[in-house]
Order: C-alpha cells, then structure tokens, then sequence
C-alpha cells in the first residue's frame, strides 16, 4: 500500500496553482460583487448614497431594488413614515401659575431635503431638533395665557402652538402632521384653590337662592292677605247692599250639613239652631221676634237611617187590618 507523501500533493499543485487560484479569485469576487453591489429600500423609506470620492449624492432612491458600487457607495436609509413623539415641559402661565404640559406630534422628514437633514443632523434628527423646538414654543405660547384662559380655550391654545411650531420645524426641514394637547395640570395649591373657589360660589348661589325664596314668599303672604281683606269686604259691602246675602249663605250651609246627614249611617239627634237649619226662623239682620206664642219649642232633627226589619213589620201590621 503506498504511503501519503505530501510533497507530492504540494509538488501537483504547484503545477496546476495558476488555473486554481484564479478560479478561486473569480468566485470569491463574484460572491462579494453580488452581496455589496446590490441593496433594497424598504417600503416607507427612501434612501440616499454616500461616495467615498464625491459625498452625499443629492439623488433620492425610493422602495425596490438598487445598485451601487462596492465600497466607493454605500446607501443611507431614512424612515420617511410619520412617527408620533410625546414631549412634556413645565412652564409658566401670565399669572405666574406652573403648567405641566404634554405635546404629541407626528413628525416625519423633508423627502425632498434628506440631503441637507443628514449632513446637519444625521438620521436621528427628531431626537435633536423636537424636544429644543418643543420647549421653546410652548412656553413662548402659554406665557400669552392666564390659568384659567388656558382650561376654557384649550383648542385656540393648541391651534396657536401647532402653528408656531409647523413655522419652526420648517426651518429644519421637518414636517408635522399634527400636534395635540394631551395632558394640562397646575400645582396642587392652585388646583385647591379652584376647588375653594367653586365651593364659595355654590354656597353664595345657595344664599342667593334663600333669599329669593323668602322675598318670593313674603310677596305670596301679601297677596293672599291682600285678597283675604278684599274678600272681607266685599262681603261686608253685599251685606249692607243686601240683607238677605246672610240668608242665602245660611241656605248654602244647611244643604252642605243635610247632605253630609243623609250620607251618614248613624242615629243622630242635633239642635237646628247649631246645625243652622231652623230656615224658617225669625229674621237676623231685622231682630224681628217668632210670630208663634207659647213656649218655644226646641227644634229637633231627628235622622235616622231606615232599617229593613222593622219597614217589614209595619207592612204586616196593615195588611192585617183587612184580614
């Protein structure tokens, strides 16, 4: 059995190297050509290409595939989609209050300026620009307003913030899809205070209340007194126009009493004079004497309700006289 010589296999490839290590060189460099030569921008993103001899290109490269020289050009990738970012500042009102403010805002670069974003910021942009922005609009604009201005005219406030800072972030080739107001807070004294303050001012509205209720009943007492004296005097006037007025009232009673008698289930013997049904006495307002001589009688009502048993006996007691 022969023997492995490695000065044979050494000695095999020095006669064939060439062919083999340029076989190798064209593999290896078409693998390196295919892996850097070509690379893909993502969908919500575009990019732009450094040269190492010529710079930033001012070219911008959408979504897909593209190509570039290997290590001469490599791509610089931006996120062109709106991105929200919530920033919070402690500011002063015009009354000298601490506001604690939260602004959103949705921002996203320039397309058309990506050029000039990464030569000034690079791509972390909105982590330099935003929160410097921010803090000085906000303050400039609530500076502008007292405490209580900025709870009632909240939308005027946040439409006067989204427009100095869409004028800022220009100026730095952002664009900002919207900015809203998320959160308004005051210190704790203040806070209390307005709470004091609402309390006050329901108890004063209470007050107020009472004192229009009494006014309102003094004014019912008058009136119901008022019309209580002209009742009084009319009646005092139809009276002397008329005598028979107290007559008539007397009538009026006694059907009232009758009425109330007859609908009663009880034995009952009552004075006329109290129940005011003697009718047919003398006259009052004349003091004329009874025309009737002797002694005077007392006059009985006598109401009794009738009793079935006893109708049924007097039925046969007279229809006994025929028999």
């Amino acid at each position: 059995m022969a023997r492995f010589d490695p000065s044979q296999v050494i000695t095999a490839l020095a006669k064939r190297g060439a062919p083999v290590i340029a076989g190798v060189s064209v593999l290896a460099g078409g693998g390196y050509a295919a892996t850097n030569c070509v690379y893909t921008v993502d969908a919500g993103h575009q990019a732009i290409k450094y040269h190492r001899l010529a710079g930033v290109g001012s070219t911008t490269y959408r979504e897909g595939i593209h190509f570039m020289l290997p290590w001469f050009e490599r791509p610089i990738v931006f996120d062109v989609r709106a991105r929200p970012h919530t920033m919070t500042s402690l500011t002063g009102s015009r009354d000298l209050q601490m506001v604690n403010i939260s602004l959103r805002a949705l921002c996203k670069p320039d397309p058309s300026k990506l050029r000039e974003i990464y030569r000034t910021f690079g791509t972390d942009y909105d982590e330099k620009v935003l929160p410097s922005i921010v803090n000085e609009v906000l303050k400039s604009v609530v500076a502008q307003y007292n405490a209580s201005q900025l709870i009632m005219q909240r939308e005027l406030v946040s439409r006067m913030i989204r427009q100095r800072l869409v004028q800022r972030a220009n100026d730095f080739h952002i664009l900002l899809d919207d900015v809203a107001i998320t959160h308004l807070s005051f210190s704790s004294e203040y806070e209390k205070a307005i709470e004091q303050k609402q309390v006050a001012q329901q108890q004063a509205e209470r007050a107020r209340y009472v004192v229009v209720k009494a006014q309102e009943e003094k004014k019912k007492t008058i009136i119901h007194a008022e019309g209580e004296r002209q009742s009084a005097e009319m009646i005092g006037n139809a009276i002397k126009a008329n005598p028979g007025f107290v007559e008539l009232r007397r009538i009026y009673v006694a059907k009232e009493i009758s009425s109330l008698l007859a609908r009663s289930n009880n034995r009952m013997v009552l004075s006329t004079e109290s129940l005011l049904l003697n009718l047919m006495g003398g006259d009052v307002s004349s003091g004329r004497t009874e025309l009737m001589e002797g002694k005077s009688e007392e006059h009985q009502v006598h109401v009794e309700t009738p009793r079935p048993q006893q109708e049924r006996r007097s039925w046969w007691a007279w229809l006994s006289k025929f028999w």
